[in-house]
């Protein structure tokens, strides 16, 4: 049983989300038309349709599967460590390690909401995962004892946000990066919280 589940060919569904994730991502969402996602998926243009109903479509659930796979990823990374002040920078070290994959290119989200027009599905899923991000860091702030764990968290998206971009556009170090960014979140955690920050 378990060789026939090896060799079972993926659903449609899932070919053309493993398509959209690589081309809408390397290349950008406006960029990348319905046919090529298609082609690469090697699926016929009614599959699409018929799983999805059209390209915004395709688009918002591409964004879902990469909010679920960097919620599990940031989850997993918060749980190794046992204090509200480790677990905000875990977040910055997890994120950290991904500027070093080799198909890095930015936050998908930012990316796929700059493209987007205001008020659609794709902004809907961009506002979904960054409020997950804000809810997060805030929570995680309350749990520190930050005095106004609001302006902390926010803070801190910032920071997440700056460092992506950051990591994206300076092309000479994206290590300086993680680590910048992790120094900044701990002198901000320290600031909100009256610890000292680590070194």
């Amino acid at each position: 049983m378990a060789s026939v589940q090896s060799t079972a060919k993926p659903s449609a569904r899932e070919r053309l989300l493993a398509a959209a994730n690589e081309l809408f991502y390397a290349e950008g969402v406006q960029s990348v038309g319905i046919d090529r996602v298609i082609e690469h998926a090697g699926v016929a243009k009614a599959s699409l349709y018929n799983t999805f109903g059209g390209k915004e479509q395709l688009v918002r659930a591409y964004l879902d599967t990469r909010h679920a796979a960097t919620a599990d990823r940031i989850t997993r990374a918060v749980a190794e460590h046992d204090t509200p002040r480790e677990q905000m920078l875990a977040v910055f070290e997890s994120q950290g390690r991904q500027f070093d994959r080799p198909d890095f290119r930015g936050c998908a989200f930012i990316r796929a909401g700059a493209e987007a027009g205001p008020g659609g599905l794709v902004q809907e899923a961009a506002d979904a995962f960054r409020g997950w991000m804000r809810e997060l860091f805030t929570r995680l702030a309350t749990e520190a004892g930050a005095a106004d764990p609001d302006a902390l968290g926010h803070q801190l998206q910032i920071l997440y946000d700056g460092a992506g971009i950051s990591a994206l556009m300076d092309h000479d170090s994206t290590s300086t990066v993680a680590a910048a960014s992790r120094a900044a979140a701990s002198a901000l955690i320290a600031a909100a919280t009256g610890a000292s920050a680590e070194a």
